[in-house]
């Protein structure tokens, strides 16, 4: 993408690094030993989220942080394993193969090739508008309602329960149930680990805390042989560098069956990233390629399929992690691959005494901060008595879309309440589509036209009524503009203006809707108008009129019209044209 300050492309391959400064190296090896301290713990516990054993995490981040500053435009984006994409991944994976076993992590494998070649597939046809699709509201009920359900998955590992099965509320109650049998050495660990994690968080920001307790915990495993006292540990690590190629897949599996839920992942991990790139790039003065951005999300998750990985996406906190170090490039993420690939050599046995209890705490501090029931009380305060009148129980569209995606998420499964809310979203626009707000106007003395709901002084002119359509005119709102031209008329009436400035365009369907209007209303003496056409409604009108053979004119302004339309009404009735003083007019292109 063309910066904005100049006319060059960026190179294909590591278009991020172009200008790279020699000063530039030390804060990018600083951020990235800080980095690479975040994500070894983090990548072990959000592998255990995908239901795979924790190195496939590491075997995941290698290839992801490589492949990304490749392909991607971000000077700053980590990209690695992270919560939302985990959570998909595992329900995904579930369908196709047993927990636990080595199909379950080969077809997991499998789900991020097949993301990573959507993901090529979209950047090279420019699809980067896809995230849109996905609002800002349902996004934050998905997150917090994906939270929820991570953090409910997680406690039995932390009180030392069995885990259960089935939705959020299904694995609540069996921990419930199971409350009982509590093992009280291995909710000692999960607390001390969890309170640590939070307490370090917010008094020592810059300490990663994820490694602290991992550190400690492992210690506590060696020094005092904690697993005599019941605690899990993570147990054998494989060491060394992940096995490279195609995965192999179930036999009664189709390759094409992951196709529909990794374009779940790619919209949920892209919407993600896009938005931790876009704030860093403000913030360092540098654009963003949103179509590069799916580019490297692709290449990344390409990448950690053929490494028997996971699905990896731009994570939001490990950014800021890189960013508050001082990173200045991709040379952050490349030397945290670097410094996985030694930890992968040499300190994987260091994590096999990490307890299975300070895992899952790990995963519940990270995971704890994007319950943000504050931002769905933000959504449902966003609401007035005139928005409640024109669209009752829709006016709190955005709050109901974030509200069926969490709810959705927790009744049902990931992606089942991701596409719940995004359908929420698309029916909830459709319903206020379809009932746009309709000013009744009134001319000020200052000679504006104002809608009389919000000036009680004023009152509309029953002879000559002046309607303003906030919205475009198409086929979902046709019959609601249709009631209100009807509901307008009164027995003094002889001409309805339609205002269209506000009214951005128009279609066939609201076009034959005007025509049947102005036909209604010439039989009982009522002529309609259009006034502030733009260039594609006035052209509309003027060709509907002349097919049908309806009375619509347009004028370029409201006062305009009225002067004509009065002007005739007085002629018809054998008097003169009653006229207010004239304005300035002009077409509307």
């Amino acid at each position: 993408m063309a910066s904005a300050v100049g006319t060059k492309r960026a190179p294909l391959l590591f278009g991020s690094l172009r200008g790279y400064q020699a000063g530039w190296l030390r804060p990018d090896l600083i951020a990235g030993l800080t980095v690479w301290a975040v994500l070894i713990p983090e990548s072990l516990a959000y592998a255990t989220i995908a239901g795979v054993p924790p190195v496939v995490g590491l075997y995941a981040a290698v290839p992801a942080l490589v492949f990304y500053a490749a392909f991607g435009s971000s000077k700053h984006l980590v990209v690695s394993p992270m919560s939302a994409t985990a959570a998909l991944s595992v329900s995904i994976a579930a369908g196709f193969a047993k927990g636990g076993s080595s199909e379950f992590v080969h077809v997991t494998a499998a789900l991020a090739v097949v993301t990573g070649v959507l993901g090529l597939l979209a950047g090279l046809m420019r699809l980067g508008f896809l995230a849109s699709f996905i609002s800002g509201p349902v996004f934050t009920g998905f997150i917090v309602g994906l939270a929820l359900t991570i953090i409910a998955g997680q406690l039995p590992a932390l009180f030392g329960v069995p885990k259960g099965k089935g939705n959020f509320f299904e694995q609540i109650g069996h921990l419930l149930a199971h409350l009982g049998d509590t093992s009280l050495p291995t909710l000692t660990v999960g607390a001390l680990s969890l309170v640590t994690i939070l307490l370090l968080r917010r008094w020592l920001p810059l300490v990663p805390g994820s490694l602290v307790v991992v550190l400690l915990s492992i210690l506590a495993v060696s020094l005092f042989n904690l697993q005599k006292h019941g605690i899990e540990i993570v147990g054998h690590i494989d060491s060394g560098l992940p096995k490279l190629g195609l995965p192999s897949v179930p036999s009664s599996m189709n390759w094409l069956q992951l196709v529909a839920p990794a374009i779940g992942i790619l919209l949920i991990g892209y919407a993600e990233g896009l938005a931790a790139a876009k704030t860093y790039a403000a913030q360092h003065g540098y654009d963003i390629d949103a179509n590069r951005e799916l580019l490297g999300l692709g290449a990344a998750n390409l990448g950690s399929g053929f490494s028997s990985g996971m699905v990896v996406n731009g994570s939001l906190s490990k950014t800021a992690v890189n960013g508050g170090a001082g990173a200045k490039s991709q040379v952050s993420g490349l030397s945290v691959a670097a410094l996985t690939v030694l930890t992968l050599l040499f300190l994987t046995g260091l994590f096999e005494n990490l307890p299975e209890a300070t895992l899952a705490a790990i995963v519940i501090a990270a995971v704890v901060d994007l319950v943000n029931i504050a931002s769905l009380v933000r959504l449902y305060k966003i609401w007035s008595r005139r928005l409640g009148r024109d669209y009752g129980w829709a006016a709190r569209a955005d709050f109901l879309a974030a509200l069926a995606a969490l709810l959705g998420v927790l009744f049902f499964d990931t992606l089942t309440g991701l596409f719940i809310g995004i359908g929420a979203s698309m029916l909830l626009l459709l319903d206020r589509s379809s009932r746009p707000h309709i000013a009744h106007l009134a001319r000020e003395s200052t000679g504006a036209w104002v809608d009389v709901a919000r000036h009680p002084d004023l009152t509309p002119d029953p002879a000559v009524p002046v309607l303003r359509v906030e919205a475009g005119l198409f086929f979902a709102d046709a019959h609601t503009i249709h009631e209100a031209i009807r509901g307008a008329v009164g027995p003094t009436t002889h001409a309805v203006v339609l205002d269209a400035e506000t009214s951005p365009f128009i279609d066939v369907t609201a076009t034959d809707m005007l025509a049947r209007a102005a036909i209604e209303l010439d039989r009982t003496h009522v002529r309609l108008a259009v006034a502030h056409p733009i260039g594609q409604i006035r052209d509309v009108v003027r060709q509907s009129a002349a097919e049908n053979h309806t009375k619509i004119a347009d004028y370029a302004t409201i006062d305009e019209a009225i002067e004509a339309l009065t002007a005739d009404a007085g002629d018809a009735a054998g008097g003169g044209p009653t006229s207010i003083p004239p304005q300035p007019t002009r077409e509307r292109t």
